[in-house]
């Protein structure tokens, strides 16, 4: 079977491996510190090459991939945007949003199916079908930017309303749901302006309960809440968006 590079063995990374390994896949891994370039002439015809990193490497791992890899790269990150690969001059690349959760010692639980976009969409479903993960294809362009940011929408609304609940999301929209509101306008109002588009407010309200549901239970917020936070707002700053409540949030 095909080899797969994946750039991150942290816990997404591992989950993926998993699963491509359950399919017969040869899984190349690349870690923190390793020369990509030195790897890539060892292995430089991949079927997938994963970037499994966190946001806040992603931009790094974009610029310096060998370019033998980049006509395969694929992309898992959350609070992913075109815009975050567009600049780095990537035009269609396989990108899923990723919709299960994967802690430490703990096995991967999904919320709801993981939509998959791109040429490596139908190996990623079968990795994860294997591993009984949900997955689903969707189409490049429009049907995939509607769920990144619906995505986008429930994790920095949760994460960001949580700052001032805490609690879980069933609760966060049961006894909150007037705050959590306020909070989703003002993601998306970030949304918009960062993709350059008008989003449909009620499909992403609908698509973010869809996950509440999925999970009730799910905490709102993590150690990563106070950095969504803090660039949330530099996107409004860069957009001249006011965004009132996220500032309350911030002090």
């Amino acid at each position: 079977m095909s080899e797969i590079v994946i750039i991150g063995l942290g816990q997404l990374g591992r989950v993926f491996a998993g699963g491509l390994l359950r399919t017969g896949h040869t899984v190349v891994p690349v870690n923190r510190g390793d020369d990509m370039a030195s790897v890539a002439q060892a292995h430089p015809d991949p079927a997938l090459v994963l970037v499994a990193v966190a946001e806040n490497d992603l931009h790094a791992v974009l610029a310096t991939l060998p370019e033998v890899w980049r006509p395969r790269v694929a992309l898992i990150q959350n609070e992913l945007l075109p815009r975050d690969w567009q600049a780095h001059g990537y035009s269609e690349p396989t990108v899923i949003s990723v919709w299960f959760e994967k802690k430490k010692g703990i096995d991967a639980k999904p919320l709801i199916a993981s939509p998959v976009a791109g040429s490596g969409a139908a190996l990623l479903c079968r990795a994860l079908a294997a591993i009984e993960l949900p997955c689903r294809e969707v189409a490049l362009g429009d049907e995939l930017l509607f769920e990144l940011v619906r995505k986008n929408v429930y994790i920095l609304t949760t994460n960001l309303a949580g700052l001032k609940t805490g609690g879980s999301v069933g609760p966060l929209w049961a006894q909150h749901q007037t705050f959590a509101r306020r909070v989703a306008n003002e993601v998306m109002d970030i949304q918009d302006a960062l993709t350059g588009a008008q989003h449909d407010r009620d499909a992403l309200i609908a698509g973010m309960l869809e996950a509440f549901d999925g999970d009730p239970d799910h905490g709102c917020t993590g150690r990563s809440a106070p950095a969504r936070l803090a660039r949330a707002i530099g996107h409004a700053d860069e957009f001249g968006l006011d965004v009132p409540v996220l500032r309350a949030l911030a002090g």
